[in-house]
């Protein structure tokens, strides 16, 4: 049962995001109600997702060494700080196209390379294949695509400090509910 929610859980995930690019006509129908239907999808997922997770077998795949945890928080500072604001507000990501989804996909992969069981390859590698057919419908759908006015440095620096101290919030709730990302 556990591995149907997590597989449902990551499907309705990515077709509650895919929703305007695959199927517009109907997306467009819906006005403001596909917002509050998308939300709803997007919260079900996740509980899905998080009961599936939870109730599959442990079947271990490989034995991540030591030191991807360090690897793992490192890559997890940076995708926080890509989907910070800062891909829009500062001068860093200012020429990247999808820093949000780069960074959704960089925490897939960093998930990745510390969890080696079934189920964590399941979640983190259906969301990080997600990530990137997202980014590719929407350069699909919009090849014309040119980067705004770049921001500051200033910006980057202040959204690197607050990815820093949001990493160490979700670490110790992340510690609450599961293992502590941060090593001994």
């Amino acid at each position: 049962m556990g591995w149907w929610l997590l597989i449902l859980g990551v499907v309705l995930w990515a077709l509650a995001h895919l929703f305007k690019r695959i199927a517009p006509g109907p997306r467009a129908r819906l006005g403001d109600k596909a917002r509050i239907l998308v939300t709803l999808d997007l919260v079900a997922a996740i509980v899905l997702m998080v009961l599936g997770f939870r109730m599959t077998a442990y079947v271990a795949v490989w034995t991540p060494p030591a030191f991807m945890v360090h690897v793992n928080n490192l890559l997890v500072l940076v995708a926080i700080w890509m989907m910070s604001p800062a891909g829009a507000k500062g001068r860093l990501l200012n020429g990247f196209r999808h820093p949000m989804l780069t960074g959704f996909a960089l925490w897939a992969v960093a998930h990745l390379l510390v969890n080696g069981d079934l189920a964590a390859i399941v979640l983190f590698g259906g969301l990080l294949v997600w990530a990137l057919a997202e980014m590719a419908v929407i350069n699909r759908a919009e090849p014309g695509w040119q980067p705004g006015e770049p921001g500051t440095l200033g910006k980057d620096a202040m959204f690197m400090a607050a990815s820093v101290l949001l990493l160490a919030v979700i670490g110790y709730i992340h510690g609450l509910v599961g293992p502590s990302p941060f090593p001994m």
